[in-house]
């Protein structure tokens, strides 16, 4: 494993993990989850791949390090985690629509590990993420014509647009996973974390909207 895949695990395992524990938490005591939430992140921006390492330890530790594959079950996770730190609060036409692209990706996404070994299956499954992906850039794109001038000037509209880029780029990185999978099926990991580097780009569209448009 490259440390640039541990450090998406340990985004990814903050995202669809931690998080949902921490916002139950919040509705019990939400300064004890504020604190944790911040303590967590801290870590991990100082120490790339952190709770990766930790996930691995509790998993070994219960005698499940070589039963479970975390790389295929982030993705799965990821296909159906929504938390309040990856949802764009807004209820306008735009905002609602990227909200719903983003989720309705990685639903497709998240099935992925489930149908990969259905060749048919998988290839409609293939055809449906085109379609999504297309639809969320168009989305995005939506969001980025309605800002305001001041985040223009400001360079809020250009973070975004540097976003989008990120986005494209692994969109593209996926679709050349998949041509190498389908010239050697024994690649299916890989196809795995491509997929979750698109879901981590999509949750990384939205918090950037979330952090900086809302």
């Amino acid at each position: 494993m490259t440390m640039g895949d541990k450090n998406l695990y340990g985004k990814l395992i903050v995202d669809v993990v931690i998080g949902p524990v921490l916002e139950k938490l919040e509705k019990k005591d939400i300064s004890a989850a504020q604190t944790l939430r911040s303590a967590i992140s801290k870590a991990e921006r100082r120490m790339p791949g952190l709770t990766y390492d930790l996930v691995r330890e509790l998993l070994a530790r219960a005698e499940l390090g070589e039963k479970v594959d975390l790389c295929q079950m982030l993705l799965r996770l990821g296909g159906f985690t929504e938390t309040e730190d990856i949802r764009i609060p807004r209820s306008e036409p735009t905002f609602k629509e990227l909200n719903d692209c983003a989720i309705d990706l990685k639903r497709i996404l998240g099935r992925i590990p489930d149908q990969i070994y259905d060749r048919k299956q998988f290839l409609e499954t293939i055809k449906e993420i085109a379609s999504s992906i297309k639809t969320l850039l168009d989305a995005v794109n939506k969001v980025i014509a309605e800002m305001p001038p001041h985040m223009n000037e400001n360079g809020t509209k250009q973070v975004l647009e540097d976003r989008k880029k990120e986005f494209v780029r692994y969109s593209k990185k996926f679709s050349n996973t998949l041509k190498e999978y389908f010239r050697d099926t024994s690649l299916n990991q890989s196809v795995f974390l491509s997929a979750n580097h698109l879901v981590h780009q999509t949750n990384l569209i939205l918090k950037t909207v979330r952090q900086d448009v809302c």
